[in-house]
């Protein structure tokens, strides 16, 4: 049951289509930044672009981090119909993305 109270950590990685103008996509993230004020139980929302001099980031170049309550909270962000309506917008300009939900733990020292 511990595990259900846990905060959940939403990553999402994504590469939007070259044709896709760069004020088309600031349009999004403003927008995806946005559902923290429509979304109970979604505590924050972090992006940036991938700076990585790893060379292993498999061409995404944005990266979106939410913070979400719970699991429980997780499946009512996801099924939120603002964040439907949003995914509606956001996925026919991907290339790619990928989803990675998960519930930070430190390593006992």
């Amino acid at each position: 049951m511990a595990e259900a109270t846990k905060e959940i950590h939403h990553l999402v990685l994504a590469k939007f289509k070259e044709e896709i103008p760069p004020q088309k996509i600031e349009e999004l993230i403003k927008g995806y930044a946005n559902l923290v004020e429509h979304i109970p139980h979604m505590k924050a929302f972090h992006w940036g672009k991938d700076v990585s001099i790893e060379n292993l980031n498999q061409g995404f170049t944005h990266i979106f981090h939410i913070v979400i309550e719970n699991s429980k909270s997780l499946e009512e962000y996801v099924n939120h119909p603002a964040h439907v309506e949003f995914g509606n917008l956001m996925f026919p300009v991907l290339d790619k993305v990928t989803v990675v939900d998960f519930s930070p733990s430190a390593l006992p020292i």
